[in-house]
């Protein structure tokens, strides 16, 4: 029998969630096929599981691109069934409504929301006929609530929410399991440290920057729950990150 499979899509630097959720797919035992837009970051990555004596496969893949997307899942599938599948693309990109340019907007939403569609999708005819499989979205607080400055953010990330919750009322009886992470805060990985410095360490001084493995805990947790007692949302914060 094949070993079974994960993939992570939306994986960067070796200190961000997407390759915290690797490693931990691995660690599970599962063969992870880390995804991602460059292809230095997701081999590193892949070669960091590896060293650790998992089994990991690096693919360079745009979320945006159909064709990248189905190749991926038919890569993965080819090892092995996949088990666990997760979707961690999109970016921060802030923004107001008056100054933004419209292919700036639609390049958001197609990262946060018409990617999560196609894998989604591709989730679906691989794991249905099989009935079984967890499929996980990464959300932020921009998921629940718009506000000034992150136009297009807010309503992508929206739009993914709803995406995910109506992919979980659709697949769900089918025997997958689909599960949305609300991340309400900021995140104590590379990405966060290397864009604003001075901010990133001031909320950690605060004590409001949430773990990484701490996040990774919650999507694995989900992976391992019971069929009769599923949770569709979660959500994670630090203790002083005011709600």
């Amino acid at each position: 029998m094949k070993r079974k499979t994960a993939i992570v899509l939306g994986v960067g630097p070796e200190q961000g969630l997407g390759a915290t959720l690797a490693r931990q797919a691995a660690e599970e035992g599962l063969h992870v096929f880390v995804a991602g837009r460059t292809l230095a970051k997701v081999q590193a990555v892949a070669g960091a599981i590896e060293r650790l004596g998992g089994e990991a496969t690096a693919v360079d893949c745009d979320a945006t691109d159909e064709e990248g997307v189905v190749t991926l899942w038919r890569a993965a599938e080819a090892e092995g069934p996949v088990d666990l599948a997760i979707y961690n693309a999109g970016n921060n990109m802030p923004g107001g409504v008056e100054g933004m340019e419209a292919d700036y907007f639609e390049r958001c939403w197609r990262i946060c929301c018409f990617g999560g569609f196609l894998f989604a999708r591709e989730a679906a005819r691989h794991m249905a006929p099989r009935e079984r499989g967890t499929l996980l979205f990464t959300g932020a607080s921009s998921s629940m609530r718009g506000r000034a400055g992150f136009a297009a953010f807010s309503s992508a990330k929206g739009a993914l929410r709803n995406l995910a919750q109506s992919a979980a009322k659709e697949f769900g009886p089918r025997g997958i399991h689909v599960g949305h992470v609300v991340i309400d805060g900021g995140i104590d990985g590379e990405k966060l440290h290397k864009a604003v410095p001075d901010y990133a360490a001031q909320r950690a001084q605060e004590g409001r920057l949430i773990d990484l493995g701490g996040i990774a805990d919650i999507y694995l947790s989900l992976y391992r729950q019971r069929r009769a007692a599923w949770t569709f949302e979660a959500d994670v914060r630090t203790h002083s990150e005011p709600w």
